[in-house]
């Protein structure tokens, strides 16, 4: 879920479909030659639900963040920064 909330801060809305082809990956098929496959949508399908469910996300045509899942994804990334500074 944190991958996809990330994916979302960075780029933008996306929903189901295109979530599904970002973790997709190499089909393998034995001799012949690999292709890509799609990621599966039921999961992807299941991690934009929990967001939406923890107020991360809005359900639309955007599939945007809201502001307070990106004022949290903020803090959590300036918590790690500092936390990397210290170390």
């Amino acid at each position: 879920a944190a991958s996809t909330a990330r994916h979302l801060y960075l780029r933008g809305g996306a929903g189901v479909g295109s979530m599904a082809t970002v973790y997709g990956g190499r089909q393998r098929r034995g001799v012949r030659p690999s292709h890509f496959s799609r990621g599966s949508g039921s999961v992807a399908r299941r991690v934009l639900q929990a967001l939406e469910g923890l107020k991360m996300v809005e359900k639309d045509q955007d599939g945007q963040l809201t502001p307070q899942g990106q004022r949290d994804l903020d803090r959590i990334a300036g918590q790690v920064r500092f936390g990397a500074l210290n170390a």
